[in-house]
């Protein structure tokens, strides 16, 4: 690093030979020589245990200020069901399924918003902008699939 902070010369980022896998270098009999680390989960498959279904919390099956109920109870239901075939459904925490079900329910509520409205909106002094309900939907999605993310 130079006195004013640059670094300057020497090896560039992510230059030079990228490291071989663990498996591979234990499909070649570790040429290496130096001990590799190798983790055995067959013996805590048998730990784990599913659980019932926790409760549905009351704001998932909220009435909307239109008069309908959210799809998020039913999100929430599916989703745990899905993970509970999978035998996931121990580890992964309500709070992250219930974030998911409320994304996607609001990311529904807003792409029917925008069926009914339209995907342009007047403003008050009488030009035409864009819809809010699309940008809505947009982060809406960006957060279930956060959420998805999380939980895959």
């Amino acid at each position: 690093m130079s006195k004013d902070g640059t670094t300057r010369g020497g090896q560039r980022p992510s230059a030079g030979r990228k490291p071989k896998a663990v498996i591979e270098k234990y499909a070649n009999g570790n040429p290496g020589g130096r001990k590799l680390t190798v983790m055995d989960f067959d013996d805590t498959t048998e730990a784990l245990q599913g659980v019932e279904m926790p409760p549905v919390k009351d704001y998932l099956k909220a009435t909307q200020k239109d008069g309908t109920i959210t799809c998020a109870e039913e999100i929430f239901k599916e989703t745990w069901s899905w993970l509970h075939e999978r035998k996931c459904d121990h580890i992964v925490t309500s709070q992250q399924i219930e974030s998911y079900a409320m994304s996607v329910a609001r990311w529904i509520q807003c792409e029917e918003a925008i069926t009914q409205f339209g995907f342009l909106a007047k403003k008050p002094t009488g030009t035409v902008t864009s819809s809010p309900y699309v940008s809505m939907a947009r982060e809406y999605m960006k957060q279930a699939n956060a959420a998805w993310f999380q939980i895959y």
